[in-house]
């Protein structure tokens, strides 16, 4: 019996209406911020956040965000827009593809510094109702890259191995057209869920705040893309010791993640806490609201 993962058909990866086409990726972008806006909201409502301002500060983050994982996808693919036979323009087809989670996390992050300063809300502890949601997120956006054939790693003969029609372009040369491959974009959106339900345990066990669940969301998501990164064929730009650079970028998030945590820790050493509704603990001298 022959098992593996198809792929869709690519008449599902659009939908022609006239001189417009709606891609079923940016569909899952879309949902997935939808969902992140949801889940964020509620998390910062319940520690004292005043209702609806998530979305006012998404509104300075997500186009940051966007941004930052444009520029981050050029800087990392340079020699797919610089060089003989380039149109530089090309930089700005964004609707073409090339776009870069690791450097939305750039762009947000600043976008959302704005935004809670102009709100009046703590940036930590927004970041921290943001960590798991931007897991779900993540997760909803990649099945995108199903949709678009894309995203999937070197060949594999594991029964969900991801079939790829041996007509695109990614398609390594020379092997045969039933090649199956890793299906990365199913391992990144398991180990997503799964993260969330890290994170939702540790909140219950420990005080996360003060930015250490964020700190904790970008360990487990830099530590996912240490070792995708090493399994793609497609990867970015490779830098000295021939690591592919988004692998450095991960190591950066993890690093970032876990100086967070340790320089938070030694600023707000565990405070006395309440019990919440949930079962979840929340400490008692944390402000939402930024006074300041």
């Amino acid at each position: 019996m022959h098992l593996a993962i198809p792929s869709p058909d690519l008449a599902w990866s659009g939908l022609d209406l006239g001189p417009l086409t709606l891609h079923t990726y940016a569909l899952c972008l879309l949902a997935g911020m939808a969902a992140a806006v949801w889940l964020t909201s509620r998390r910062l409502t319940a520690r004292g956040g005043p209702p609806g301002v998530v979305l006012d500060i998404a509104i300075w983050a997500v186009p940051c965000g966007i941004v930052g994982a444009r520029i981050y996808h050029v800087l990392t693919h340079w020699g797919d827009y610089v060089g003989p036979g380039k149109n530089l323009l090309e930089v700005l087809y964004v609707w073409e593809g090339g776009i870069a989670i690791l450097g939305s996390l750039i762009g947000g992050a600043v976008g959302a510094a704005i935004g809670c300063r102009r709100a009046g809300v703590r940036l930590w502890s927004f970041a921290d109702a943001l960590a798991p949601a931007m897991l779900l997120a993540q997760a909803i956006g990649r099945l995108g890259n199903w949709f678009n054939h894309e995203l999937f790693g070197s060949p594999t003969t594991l029964p969900w191995g991801l079939e790829i029609p041996a007509s695109n372009g990614a398609f390594p040369p020379g092997l045969p057209a039933d090649t199956l491959f890793h299906p990365l974009f199913l391992y990144e959106m398991l180990w997503n869920l799964l993260g969330i339900a890290v994170i939702l345990l540790l909140e219950r066990r420990v005080a996360l705040r003060w930015g250490t669940a964020f700190g904790v969301y970008l360990i487990w998501y830099g530590t996912a893309r240490v070792w995708l990164e090493l399994l793609r064929i497609d990867p970015s730009s490779v830098t000295p010791l021939g690591l592919p650079a988004n692998v450095w970028g991960a190591l950066v998030a993890v690093l970032t993640g876990l100086t967070i945590i340790v320089v938070q820790r030694r600023r707000h050493p565990e405070p006395e806490t309440s019990v919440m509704r949930d079962g979840s603990t929340a400490p008692v001298d944390e402000p939402v609201e930024d006074r300041a």
